[in-house]
């Protein structure tokens, strides 16, 4: 990490210190407008995988929560404000596992000075955590989970309501729900000219739920759609699969899956099998090792979307953050930065919101549900009564050189 940030934080968590010193000596009853009782020192948490192909991905997320917290001095009012990033990851899988995410949500809710928690990454991460946070009151929200079934229901029995044994809501999202982002899809491979899409997905919760949405939105904008079913995309042979898209007579493939686990593999088979498709994918594939282990012929046929739109296209707020991260971290930061650093904001807002309550899990959850056309670098949202973000823009990105290149610009309508 750069200097600066570390030295900056370094007061922050010196600051919390002295704080806690303070309260642990008898300060209990300060009047300062702060809560009369419970902790003044509150802990937001996060969960993301810090091992694996896609480390560099959350340990900017890491940075940006990291500089949210040192641009509010590590205080909201009279209480502070730390933080703890755990791993969901482990070196021998290379990705998150069940054990981690369980283990992170458990931690966060014993707490008693945890508030809220950044997380999961994925979403079937998140329906792994949600439960176990919502049961402990703790706000919980994610930078990129798109699963319709976490806050709608869902062709699953009992969701979303299984992921609220609590009997109330607690999680909201940075991103649209995966129904608005099947519908960029769509109406991105509408503008390429797609009339036949063959569809594959894989068995996770989020590739059949992304696929079961896109089959909904290309029928309602005319496109037909043969679903090919779900596959095992870590499956050491793939040409099955291919050979039957390349039966299938469609201009264009879409694979529903997780990036990390082997979807380059999919397109780069289906691709072979058929060199006249073009290829879609959804926006978790725009960067990092999915777009670099694919070769420079099939990122030419790729089509991709994603929620973060590029810098020149966002509020000035998002070229200033970008600008500090750089200074800080030496870098520019990958999209999903963007989306955890207003989280982390969304956060020390609805602790502010709550006033005296401050450190009351369901007040600070209640703020959050009361967001209202907040003004963040990622443009005015709202968040409604199921916790979705009222976003609906996406960019339609061709590969260059692994990197996502704008193409187009697709305007959801809610």
């Amino acid at each position: 990490m750069h200097g600066g940030l570390r030295a900056a934080l370094g007061c922050v968590l010196a600051a919390v210190a002295l704080a806690g010193t303070l309260a642990a000596c008898g300060n209990t009853n300060p009047d300062d407008g702060g809560p009369q009782s419970g902790p003044r020192t509150l802990t937001i948490y996060s969960s993301l995988p810090l091992q694996g192909p896609d480390r560099e991905r959350s340990r900017d997320m890491v940075n940006a929560i990291k500089l949210a917290l040192q641009e509010s001095g590590g205080k909201v009012g009279p209480l502070s404000v730390t933080y703890v990033s755990l791993d969901s990851a482990t070196a021998e899988q290379g990705t998150w596992t069940k054990d981690s995410v369980l283990d992170n949500a458990r931690q966060t809710v014993r707490d008693p000075n945890a508030i809220a928690f950044v997380g999961d990454r994925d979403s079937d991460a998140t329906a792994l955590a949600l439960p176990l946070t919502n049961e402990g009151h703790i706000l919980q929200i994610s930078p990129s989970s798109t699963y319709d079934g976490l806050t709608r229901p869902s062709r699953r029995q009992g969701e979303p309501d299984r992921f609220y044994p609590a009997g109330r809501r607690t999680f909201g999202r940075m991103v649209p729900r995966d129904r608005v982002q099947a519908s960029a899809l769509v109406g991105y491979m509408k503008e390429e000219g797609v009339r036949r899409l063959a569809m594959l997905a894989d068995r996770d919760l989020y590739g059949g739920g992304l696929a079961d949405q896109i089959a909904t939105a290309a029928i309602d904008q005319g496109i037909a759609v043969s679903d090919l079913g779900r596959i095992n995309q870590q499956a050491p042979d793939l040409s099955g699969p291919a050979a039957k898209v390349a039966q299938v007579d469609a201009d264009a493939f879409l694979f529903a899956g997780v990036p990390e686990a082997g979807a380059a593999r999919v397109f780069t088979a289906v691709a072979a099998a058929d060199p006249s498709l073009l290829l879609f994918g959804p926006g978790a594939g725009a960067e990092g090792a999915f777009a670099e282990a694919l070769s420079a012929a099939v990122q030419r046929r790729m089509r991709l979307t994603s929620p973060t739109l590029p810098p020149r296209l966002l509020p000035a707020s998002a070229r200033a953050f970008r600008a500090r991260f750089r200074a800080a971290v030496g870098r520019d930061p990958l999209p999903d930065a963007l989306h955890v650093y207003e989280a982390t904001n969304v956060i020390l807002s609805s602790i502010r919101s709550a006033g005296a309550k401050g450190n009351d899990r369901l007040a600070v959850v209640d703020q959050f549900f009361a967001t209202r056309n907040r003004h963040s670098v990622l443009g005015t949202y709202t968040i409604d009564r199921f916790g979705d973000t009222s976003l609906s823009t996406y960019a339609g990105n061709r590969l260059r050189k692994s990197r996502p290149v704008l193409d187009t610009v697709l305007e959801v309508r809610p």
